[in-house]
């Protein structure tokens, strides 16, 4: 039995690249190519793939997150797998409770992505081993909830600014800044700022 897919990328070297890796699998056929998200959810809607192959970054417009969402909320939905070259915790989490079947990476062989179409075709949950350790970390410790202020203190520490240039950017007091970071320090479970930079980052919070 032949699964049909639908291909989500913003650029067309992918498109064609993907078709031309999936077109060599005779159990796979690509039967539509989207390069945004509202895109996708019409061909989705219309075209009734059993897979929907989407990119997590789309351009402008809504992210793959949002078009998964989207897809999966559809009378009787194709299963939706992330192949991407992003591997935050916050963006694997964020599309796994979208409703994500799996998540890929694009670094992977050929063969890994038409194995992981037709296992998310047929129900199975698609991660890489070391991308399931950090699912199911991520489900067990949620990532920590910052306020927006506390993440404009993130992002401006994240430039070498000190506390009194945070504070002038912010029109606050130096001591409020302090107070701002020894939360974010305690939510992030950090002792140092450079450390709470690189957290944030690897978390995809900044």
């Amino acid at each position: 039995m032949t699964t049909t897919v639908l291909l989500v990328d913003d650029h067309p070297v992918v498109r064609s690249g993907l078709r031309a890796v999936l077109d060599s699998a005779p159990e796979l056929s690509v039967i539509g190519e989207a390069a945004t998200g509202e895109e996708a959810i019409a061909l989705a809607s219309h075209l009734r793939p059993d897979v929907v192959l989407c990119d997590l970054r789309l351009g402008d417009g809504i992210d793959g997150i949002q078009a998964t969402s989207a897809i999966r909320a559809l009378d009787a939905p194709p299963a939706v797998l992330i192949l991407t070259t992003f591997d935050r915790d916050a963006e694997i989490l964020g599309a796994i409770e979208a409703g994500a079947a799996g998540y890929l990476l694009k670094d992977v062989d050929p063969e890994v992505i038409i194995d992981g179409i037709q296992r998310a075709a047929a129900g199975d949950v698609v991660l890489a081993p070391d991308l399931a350790s950090r699912v199911l970390r991520g489900i067990r410790s949620p990532l920590p909830k910052l306020t927006d202020r506390e993440i404009e203190v993130l992002r401006l520490l994240s430039t070498g600014a000190t506390n009194r240039e945070i504070a002038r950017a912010l029109f606050v007091t130096e001591a409020t800044v302090k107070t701002h970071l020894v939360h974010i320090f305690t939510k992030l479970g950090v002792d140092t700022r450079s450390r709470a930079i690189h957290v944030a980052r690897e978390r995809g919070l900044i």
